[in-house]
């Protein structure tokens, strides 16, 4: 993706250049000024119903490196975005774009990447309305996006859980190195479904791990059981378990970037019918429910349901270390 030939990187084009490529590169997904991009500020109207914020980011060498392509990592950066609002049962609204890279970064290279960012908002509807554009030392590359959405309904939040709630997720887990951080569908009309149901107690996506994650959606002064064979390991975390030498179950765990939906339902909700509805709703997205919300002995997060005993997979991906 870096280059040492002057003709070949960004550097040749300058920043007005740049930003009008970009804008080129871009297309159809940015709407007209002021809209769109080409002032200080982009004009939008005001979305509808409550609106909802979020944010991420993709650095080479962290998120990505040169086995994931261009097209993908640009994907992967509005994806990211989109499971945030997935994970809150909304719909997407506008984009704000920010790239920092070192001004060796090729030009058929950065070209692929917003081709990548493009057809993801073309699928999901995502108006990118601006953003900013610098520099960083030669060999570098971040880019941040900011999204808005908005709700039809009240916010589901992670902390809604409940003692005697059932844990479910969607499709499988671990693994994702191999592809799965970076080809993924956003669960946004799962997210949406479950808001409206009436039945989700609480919500989130799956980024870090389930074994960092789940912490969120368990109240104070409760645990959750866990029944092991339900957990949806997925192929690709048994191929690497291969490799490494761990359980395949731990990888499930800990390994994060599964971009799942992971969820509590309602003690009072009938599970079966719950199950039922999923699957004539989206019947090519797996549903696995995992264990049940309860109360803690004081000692572990997460209990085996079968045995009582603490499980020993607690520590998903850490961003500060």
């Amino acid at each position: 993706m870096f280059t040492n030939q002057r003709n070949d990187s960004i550097r040749s084009l300058g920043e007005v250049r740049l930003i009008a490529q970009i804008r080129e590169w871009l297309g159809d997904v940015v709407p007209p000024c002021p809209e769109g991009m080409g002032d200080d500020c982009a004009v939008v109207e005001p979305l509808p119903g409550k609106q909802i914020l979020t944010t991420d980011s993709l650095s080479y060498g962290q998120h990505f490196d040169d086995k994931v392509s261009p097209q993908d990592a640009g994907a992967k950066l509005v994806k990211r975005n989109l499971s945030d609002i997935a994970a809150m049962g909304g719909k997407p609204g506008h984009a704000l774009l920010t790239l920092l890279c070192g001004s060796d970064l090729r030009i058929d290279w950065l070209r692929a990447f917003i081709r990548g960012i493009r057809s993801t908002c073309e699928i999901y509807k995502v108006a990118l309305v601006g953003g900013d554009v610098s520099t960083l030392p030669d060999g570098q590359f971040v880019s941040s996006m900011s999204l808005t959405g908005y709700l039809e309904h009240p916010p589901l939040l992670r902390s809604g859980g409940c003692e005697g709630d059932a844990l479910y997720v969607t499709g499988s887990l671990g693994g994702s190195l191999r592809q799965k951080h970076f080809r993924f569908d956003p669960r946004l009309a799962e997210g949406r479904w479950l808001a409206v149901s009436g039945h989700c107690s609480a919500l989130m996506d799956l980024t870090d791990g389930l074994a960092k994650d789940l912490r969120e959606l368990i109240p104070k002064g409760c645990a959750a059981y866990l029944d092991l064979d339900d957990v949806p390991v997925s192929e690709d975390a048994h191929r690497i378990a291969a490799e490494t030498g761990l359980p395949a179950m731990a990888h499930a765990f800990c390994d994060g970037e599964d971009h799942e939906l992971l969820f509590a339902v309602q003690s009072t909700c009938d599970l079966k019918t719950f199950e039922r509805a999923w699957a004539a709703a989206f019947p090519q997205t797996s549903l696995s429910r995992i264990g049940r919300i309860g109360q803690s002995d004081g000692n572990a997060p997460y209990l085996n349901a079968a045995t009582g005993e603490a499980l020993p997979w607690i520590q998903g991906f850490e961003h500060v270390q």
